[in-house]
């Protein structure tokens, strides 16, 4: 890279949006299957010059609100297959499987202990558990069995 380049890039981090080089580094670092340090190479910018863009607050601030941007994505998407997979699960209880179904009952019982403590969309805690949803009784008829069944295991591995 040249001094007359370098210089530009540096009235340009001066400026109040970002060079078309910095977004397009941007975009290719969340973009594609590329290190960091092939990014840097493929748009020909020195370690020192992206040092010196992570400490200008207009990149910092772009680079910060696509990792925010991508976090949403995937909690989004989470969110979105969340009943599918909750779905599966409880499918799985039923499994002509044994172990399958035992653990697939484990798994359904652990979940209300995850979810007790979610966060709610203004960021505060919501540690209350809704008890509105109860189980039928022969879902928790097999969840006990399983119970009672890995318990045994247990205590006949201890002997």
């Amino acid at each position: 890279m040249t001094l007359v380049t370098m210089n530009n890039e540096l009235r340009t981090m001066n400026k109040k949006t970002l060079s078309k080089r910095q977004f397009a580094l941007i975009d290719e670092l969340f973009n594609a299957d590329l290190s960091e340090q092939q990014v840097l190479e493929k748009y020909q910018v020195s370690r020192n010059l992206f040092n010196k863009w992570l400490g200008d607050e207009l990149f910092v601030g772009e680079y910060e609100r696509r990792i925010a941007s991508a976090r949403l994505a995937g909690q989004a998407l989470i969110a979105r297959y969340s009943l599918i997979a909750a779905a599966k699960l409880l499918a799985l209880t039923e499994s002509e499987n044994p172990e399958t179904a035992r653990k697939a009952c484990l798994d359904v019982i652990s979940l209300p202990a995850s979810s007790q403590s979610m966060q709610c969309p203004d960021g505060t805690q919501n540690d209350k558990q809704d008890h509105s949803e109860q189980l039928s009784p022969q879902l928790a008829q097999r969840l006990l069995a399983a119970l009672a069944e890995e318990k045994n295991s247990q205590s006949s591995s201890d002997k």
